[in-house]
């Protein structure tokens, strides 16, 4: 254990939090989503499991030391329900809430089409996938910057 740090970031999703470089994105993923195939094309080929915890649980943890690119247009996204773009399941409004919270204002997450997120996934970092079984809890997250002086 480590002080003032959340116990769901294990010291695998750690590394992979802080080998990201500023613009590399994370996938975070329901139990549904195809993880494995998906990590393996991943710059780092990386896969880590949180099973047993709810997507809102793992966001909160993970936004908790993840600073979010402020720099580009939609640095948040969320997989868009396939036949209804308008739709905002529970798993997806309970990610964005815990985005909100993190970052302190309202950051609404930008749609993503379901095969354009695979794409997009493929080209993250690594994939953390989530025991949370609801469809549509797939989300991209993209690192930025914590600015300040050396030493």
């Amino acid at each position: 254990m480590l002080k003032n740090l959340d116990p769901v970031l294990s010291a695998d999703l750690l590394w992979v939090l802080a080998a990201m470089g500023h613009g590399d994105e994370l996938a975070l993923v329901d139990a549904n989503h195809p993880a494995e195939t998906i990590a393996r094309a991943t710059t780092s080929e990386k896969l880590i499991r949180l099973p047993g915890l709810t997507m809102a649980r793992a966001a909160r943890a993970i936004l908790s030391v993840l600073p979010i690119d402020d720099f580009e247009p939609e640095p948040a996204r969320r997989m868009l329900v396939v036949g209804d773009a308008t739709a905002i399941p529970q798993v997806q409004q309970q990610v964005q809430a815990e985005l909100d919270r993190a970052l302190g204002r309202a950051a609404p997450l930008a749609g993503i089409e379901r095969f354009a997120f695979y794409a997009a996934a493929k080209a993250s970092f690594a994939v953390v996938q989530v025991g949370d079984p609801r469809p549509y809890g797939c989300f991209l997250f993209r690192k930025g910057v914590i600015a300040g002086e050396p030493g």
